[in-house]
């Protein structure tokens, strides 16, 4: 005789976290809080749909403020500005033209007393992919808010250097003049530190 084995289905009470519907939140980096305990920028909020006063009820009942860091932060945007163009291993000309846009519409804002906005940044550095830097950003985690306050001195040292003569093509930032980079005016020459992973290995082939 077959013996059919009854089945008991139980219903099991499931719990997620709907993101979609959170209007409050406090994110919180805490490998910068650890790393760097001077830093201002390892706590950012999620801004309230009902307005500033429920986002400052919020951070008073978790006890704790937000910094603002201007320079700060400014380096930061800058340091992902620089990553995500050699991420698209952009040429030359598209570098150039995409760092005078950061820079022209950050000092803007900057004379403007307003924020960067990050989403309308994106847009103007990429009219054909406009969410393309916005999205960089946020998937690599650098810690930045949707608006920042420009800093005018660090977006000043912020400029790039181009050369070309004779099949050698040279483009670098401002910022990396005396770290990265060594000039020496006398010899007319260029020391250069911390080479792109892609270069060194072509390097290497080309010398075995």
């Amino acid at each position: 005789m077959r013996r059919i084995s009854n089945q008991v289905h139980q219903r099991r009470r499931q719990t997620w976290l709907d993101l979609d519907h959170i209007h409050l939140a406090a994110r919180i980096n805490l490998s910068e809080w650890k790393s760097n305990p001077a830093s201002r920028q390892y706590i950012s909020f999620i801004k309230g749909k009902n307005g500033r006063k429920a986002t400052d009820y919020f951070r008073d009942f978790i006890g704790c403020q937000e910094g603002v860091d201007g320079p700060g932060e400014t380096r930061t945007l800058l340091k992902a500005f620089s990553d995500y163009v050699e991420s698209e291993d952009l040429g030359e000309e598209s570098a150039r033209e995409k760092t005078n846009t950061l820079v022209s519409y950050s000092m803007a804002q900057a004379k403007l007393g307003e924020p960067i906005t990050l989403d309308e940044l994106s847009e103007l550095i990429d009219e054909d992919q406009p969410k393309a830097f916005a999205d960089f950003i946020k998937a690599a985690d650098y810690g930045l808010s949707d608006t920042l306050p420009p800093d005018k001195k660090t977006l000043n040292k912020f400029r790039r250097f181009t050369g070309r003569a004779e099949g050698l093509s040279i483009s670098f930032e401002q910022h990396l003049l005396g770290s990265k980079i060594e000039f020496d005016e006398a010899g007319g020459t260029l020391t250069l530190r911390g080479l792109p992973t892609q270069l060194t290995e072509q390097l290497k082939r080309a010398a075995a």
